[in-house]
């Protein structure tokens, strides 16, 4: 009964424990004594509960240092479950405490040669956490004891223990790396992984260790965690850029040929070559091991598989690649904009591979602000790639955008609509009346917008939008928008010199000069701009051609002969003179410091004969055909699947701690020689029997098999089987070994009968000679 009791309070009391952690309730306070007695407790039972209330305790940021001396002297229990708790304990107080943390390391070197694996891989663990510098030399004995354990979470613990040993003491840097290269070369492709994370933290440039490794560290990729495969993958990236040079050959165009053969006998011009990359042998067989990783269901080990073939592969592997990665959007919320940013930095270098996946970059409803930008973005990368069918779609969606009550969104699609103008000519006129239909919008911002984008689009090809300007400038009575309406001028005033006299731009000035006291500043300066442009047109129209460009000499108090002419009364009494000099009375008296000055400035300019040319140089150049570059264009270079893509220019020129771009591809002729990655072969020892995989031993059995069934005695081919030879021979191969097991059967029962016969003579003859010699006796 009282064993029973036992376990009822036992079971009560760890059931009271679960609900306790499991929930969110909090744990109810308890005294220091009574865990300090739990603690000191003869019974298991006891110590493991108040082991349980001081790690709950110290999960909760209270102060658990004063169990310090009672928790660590039950580091030594048989208990498994006690061990665990002591070791985590350890692990958050060893170095406030070293000394006391001291006093249990015999115990936990002790543990290291334990029967249970689990027991010395808590020990491994722990005795590298503790983080203690004087333990250096013994923890680096620990490890070596780790690498040479049979237990492969042994070694893969002595892997993780590495980088900590060296954090420790870097001078067990040279031992360490001793260890490292054994753990490098383990059969077990868990330990490889931590291996390769561990070499990556203490000597990511010593690539003489890997060398060996090389094609075994590929083909155990695949089975590796996605740890393993991130670190294993990162650390063959940088060994390529720094082990494969990258080289080309230049190959000749596919070009159709003549149907008839007469047409070889014509001159045939030469053919283009093209270059092609040519990738080395052991390159290949890592892109082609990282293929299959495409398929994971961690993300983040799917986008290093794009940036390993990114940067390392040809465009075939890029393509691949695509797919996979576009699939990563059906994930939550929280990962579409990582992910979009990787797609808009793949689009960039490929934007032709994305053409198959348009619909996947619509935009929904439920979409955040940060996902349909980047999604906007990838329609406009892929539009000029794209096929008729899916640029009118994309364009329709655009336009739909446009509508909407969102001010952002609209703005960012009229955008969007003229990047697609400007990247594809052939669409340009269809996309400007897009544009053109919103002039009537309501909404001031967006006319804003439609316009600085309708002017980058007649900017383009200006001779064939001259009706477009003329449409716009009637606009102009029913604009109110600042800076739609400095637009419209402008362009105004960049088509004054077309058509000389039968422009639009003088009446255009005229009608603006009516009502500039009412005008913005904005609209003022470019209305003081169209009439400078207006007036140089006027002059040099009228000069005399034999005057234009040559200073004329003068003298002292004379005047030149241009300016006489100017100034003669034909000249004054122009219409566009008048006006020119009626808008620098008005803008001589504005209340805006920038509009004066720059009216003097103008007029200074213009007021000289000899400064006539240097004008038409300064407003009537040509301007720039403006390139609008897309939003992440300066993501580009930033490395696939790294914080600094995503934060982009806020991250600084350099990137954020810790980032490192890839180093670039040697030199040929620089690189090791491709015998350092030949694999030794080790052969099997004696009585030692060699693991042979499982696939290998089918095909060998496979390739016996089908020689047996080929080959006659004499060597020669057997004609072909059907079916139903192989089933009768199946079917007498069954019946002759029946045959042959009845045969075993009568054989044995045989040799059973003569063994009996053979022992019951031999007793006989026993009995025999035992009468024989008691005869005698009797006589006797």
């Amino acid at each position: 009964m009282k064993t029973a009791r036992d376990l009822t309070l036992e079971a009560a009391q760890s059931a009271g424990s679960s609900r306790s952690f499991g929930g969110r309730a909090a744990i109810r306070d308890v005294s220091f004594l009574q865990v300090k007695k739990l603690l000191d407790s003869r019974h298991d039972r006891e110590i493991l509960e108040g082991l349980r209330k001081v790690i709950s305790m110290m999960y909760r940021s209270k102060p658990c240092l004063p169990y310090f001396s009672a928790v660590v002297k039950n580091v030594a229990s048989p208990n498994i479950e006690i061990k665990k708790l002591v070791y985590i304990y350890l692990l958050q107080y060893a170095e406030s405490e070293p000394d006391l943390a001291l006093l249990s390391i015999n115990t936990i070197q002790k543990s290291l040669t334990d029967q249970n694996p689990q027991v010395r891989t808590m020990a491994l663990r722990v005795m590298s956490g503790i983080r203690v510098p004087v333990i250096s030399q013994i923890v680096s004995l620990a490890i070596k004891r780790g690498c040479g354990d049979m237990s492969p979470h042994v070694r893969k613990a002595a892997a993780l223990a590495i980088p900590k040993c060296y954090k420790l003491d870097p001078n067990t840097l040279p031992q360490l790396l001793e260890y490292l290269s054994i753990l490098l070369g383990d059969k077990q492709y868990y330990v490889v992984g931590s291996a390769v994370t561990a070499f990556l933290e203490i000597c990511p440039d010593r690539f003489d260790l890997i060398h060996k490794h090389y094609r075994a560290l590929i083909r155990k990729l695949a089975d590796m965690d996605e740890w393993g495969q991130l670190a294993l993958i990162r650390l063959m990236t940088v060994y390529a850029r720094k082990c494969f040079p990258k080289r080309f050959t230049r190959l000749k165009k596919n070009l159709s040929e003549g149907f008839y053969d007469d047409d070889t006998n014509e001159q045939v011009p030469s053919t283009p070559k093209e270059e092609v990359q040519v990738l080395d042998p052991d390159l290949e067989l890592f892109l082609r091991a990282c293929k299959p990783l495409l398929q994971s269901r961690n993300s983040a080990v799917v986008v290093a598989v794009v940036r390993a073939f990114l940067h390392l592969g040809t465009s075939e592997y890029i393509d691949t690649a695509v797919g996979p990665l576009v699939a990563l959007l059906r994930s939550g919320q929280d990962l579409q904009q990582i992910v979009l940013y990787n797609i808009v930095s793949v689009c960039l270098v490929r934007p032709a591979s994305f053409v198959p996946y348009t619909s996947h970059f619509f935009v929904r409803s439920s979409d955040l602000p940060e996902v349909w930008q980047l999604k906007i973005e990838l329609l406009t990368l892929v539009f000029p790639h794209s096929d008729s069918q899916s640029k009118g779609l994309i364009l329709s969606e655009l336009e739909h955008f446009t509508k909407t009550s969102r001010n952002d969104l609209v703005r960012e699609s009229v955008r969007a609509i003229g990047r697609c103008a400007q990247n594809d000519s052939r669409t340009s006129k269809r996309c400007l009346n897009l544009l053109l239909k919103q002039i009537s919008s309501e909404d001031g911002n967006l006319v804003a917008e439609v316009l600085t984008v309708v002017r980058h689009l007649i900017q383009q090809d200006p001779a064939s939008h001259l009706t477009t300007v003329i449409r716009l400038a009637k606009n102009l009575d029913t604009m109110t928008n600042p800076e739609a309406r400095g637009s419209i001028i402008w362009l105004v005033g960049e088509f004054a010199g077309i058509e000389g006299e039968d422009n639009i731009a003088p009446d255009v000035l005229r009608i603006l000069a009516q009502g500039f006291a009412d005008e913005s500043e904005p609209a003022k300066l470019q209305i003081i701009l169209l009439a400078a442009k207006v007036y140089i047109h006027h002059i040099n129209r009228t000069q005399k051609p034999e005057l234009k460009g040559k200073v004329p000499d003068t003298k002292e108090g004379d005047e030149p002969d241009s300016m006489v002419e100017q100034n003669s009364p034909t000249e004054q009494d122009h219409p566009i003179a008048i006006l020119w000099r009626y808008i620098l009375l008005l803008a001589r008296y504005d209340t805006s410091y920038d509009l004066r000055d720059r009216t003097r400035y103008y007029k200074a300019l213009l007021g000289d004969s000899t400064s006539i040319q240097l004008a038409s140089l300064l407003l009537l150049a040509p301007k720039p055909v403006p390139h609008t570059p897309s939003p992440s264009e300066g993501r580009r270079n930033w490395l696939l699947g790294s914080a600094s893509l995503v934060i982009g220019e806020e991250a600084g020129p350099s990137g954020l701690s810790g980032y490192e771009m890839l180093p670039d591809w040697v030199q040929a002729g620089q690189e090791p020689d491709s015998k350092v990655r030949d694999e030794i072969p080790t052969k099997p020892q004696y009585g030692e029997k060699r693991d042979e995989p499982a696939s290998e031993k089918l095909d060998s059995a496979l390739r016996e098999k089908a020689a047996e069934k080929k080959l006659n005695g004499v060597g020669q081919v057997t004609n072909q089987m059907t079916l139903d030879d192989w089933l009768a021979e199946e079917e007498s191969e069954g019946s002759t070994e029946s045959e042959e097991d009845d045969e075993d059967d009568e054989e044995e029962e045989e040799e059973e009968e003569e063994e009996e016969e053979s022992d019951e003579s031999s007793d006989a003859e026993k009995t025999g000679l035992v009468e024989n010699k008691d005869k005698p006796a009797q006589h006797g």
